[in-house]
């Protein structure tokens, strides 16, 4: 297939979708009540986040902290302007997600096939074949159907991951009709050029595709690989309140870039989000307080740039 010309040109608007819920919280000892994961959404919505990934319909033995997921999305049904998605491993899931009310579900799958096999017990090619009943579930619901690529970048057990295996999965997902497809970066391993790599073989081997950028800050430049997606013109990311996330079946994954510290970064580039930074601190202290700990995002303890200290309150240097 001939390469599409696209002109990369940085967005002025960028649209961010809050995973905190979800993969935020899928790895943490502390489980949240569903009146506890509520009062921080709400937060969130009123910062002016309107897209979530919600929850995921898998398990609950595999993933306890999501075993809440039809009472969370039935409590947020009503939210006017939100817009709610769903991971699924399989048909079951996608039914399930289905008579919740979903905006979207998200069908996921590993491009290395170790992740997968420990993530959902299946071959990438299982995993690829199960999706077209997931799809099938959905025809003339009006729910739209998204895909997610986890470790895009590379495999805490496989190392390096053939840019070649992530858009062979791409090309799957497009012919099903998928046109947002997000790559995730499970444990930190994305890098600048790998970003770069990844997002112009997309564009060459799946063109329908719109990609979205999930990046982890394992290894502390989860923001430099936002700031290659927005070279390259992409224009959606996934982020976590707080800094929360991880994997429960890859060891060392840490968490998600900080959503708050992606919507300062995005500030002051003059791109537009439509998020509030000052209600995303607020929500991310309430992370902090029902999480029982300190949480990595630096944007909630630091303040804005400009945020000013009382010079009256610092002593003077003497001497």
């Amino acid at each position: 297939m001939p390469a599409t010309h696209h002109v990369e040109r940085q967005p002025s608007r960028v649209h961010v979708t809050e995973v905190g819920p979800r993969d935020g919280l899928q790895n943490e000892s502390v489980i949240l009540s569903t009146a506890e994961k509520l009062e921080l959404i709400h937060a969130l919505v009123a910062a002016g986040v309107n897209a979530f990934e919600i929850t995921s319909f898998v398990s609950p033995k595999a993933v306890p902290a999501l075993a809440d997921a039809v009472d969370l999305v039935t409590a947020l049904r009503g939210l006017d302007g939100v817009h709610l998605s769903a991971l699924v491993p399989n048909r079951r899931g996608a039914e399930r997600a289905l008579e919740a009310g979903v905006d979207a579900v998200v069908m996921f799958v590993s491009a290395s096939e170790t992740h997968n096999a420990k993530n959902v017990n299946r071959s990438v090619e299982d995993s690829l074949a199960g999706f077209e009943d997931v799809a099938r579930v959905l025809e003339g619901s009006g729910v739209e159907l998204r895909g997610a690529i986890a470790t895009s970048f590379g495999c805490p057990f496989e190392g390096d991951i053939e840019v070649a295996s992530v858009g062979r999965i791409a090309r799957h997902f497009s012919e099903l009709g998928v046109r947002h497809l997000s790559l995730g970066d499970t444990t930190g391993m994305a890098t600048p050029p790998l970003v770069s790599e990844r997002i112009r073989h997309l564009r060459e081997v799946a063109p329908p595709i719109v990609p979205t950028l999930h990046f982890h800050n394992t290894r502390g430049i989860g923001l430099a690989n936002v700031m290659q997606g927005l070279a390259l013109g992409v224009d959606r990311y996934e982020s976590s309140i707080g800094g929360l996330g991880g994997c429960p079946f890859a060891p060392g994954a840490s968490g998600n870039i900080a959503s708050e510290d992606l919507v300062y970064l995005l500030d002051e580039m003059s791109i537009d989000t439509g998020i509030d930074l000052a209600g995303m601190i607020g929500a991310a202290q309430i992370a902090t307080r029902l999480m029982g700990r300190d949480l990595p995002g630096q944007v909630s303890k630091a303040g804005p740039r400009l945020a000013l200290s009382d010079c009256s309150a610092v002593p003077t240097a003497r001497g």
